[in-house]
């Protein structure tokens, strides 16, 4: 995924506005819209995961790190941020298991295959 929409950029960045006043709710809100609109947008589930873990809702930024590593399975702090929320949801197995790709993926290793270009 390399364009995205304009519209959904500056929804993002509006939302990324919410989250930095401490409008937890809002920016979800947003970021949630992002997503649905451009499924593959990284930075969206990304930051809809970090927002709802802020926000106390654990499952729901599990399954949203879930999504970002999906997309970018050699992404380390997509996998640092999905340990970070098991963590807080007490899932400490799951948690040491991604942790352990973020630590391959920081040595220079790889989860998955580089698609062709």
């Amino acid at each position: 995924m390399d364009e995205i929409p304009a519209s959904v950029e500056t929804m993002f960045d509006d939302a990324n506005g919410d989250l930095a006043v401490g409008d937890l709710d809002a920016a979800i809100e947003k970021y949630r819209r992002c997503v649905e609109i451009e499924p593959a947008f990284f930075d969206g589930w990304h930051a809809l995961g970090m927002a709802l873990m802020k926000s106390g809702r654990y499952p729901e930024a599990i399954a949203a790190g879930q999504k970002a590593v999906e997309l970018r399975p050699n992404d380390q702090l997509a996998w640092s941020s999905l340990s970070l929320f098991y963590v807080r949801n007490n899932q400490i197995k799951e948690a040491e298991a991604a942790g352990v790709k973020a630590r391959i993926l920081s040595w220079g290793g790889k989860i998955a295959k580089e698609p062709d270009r």
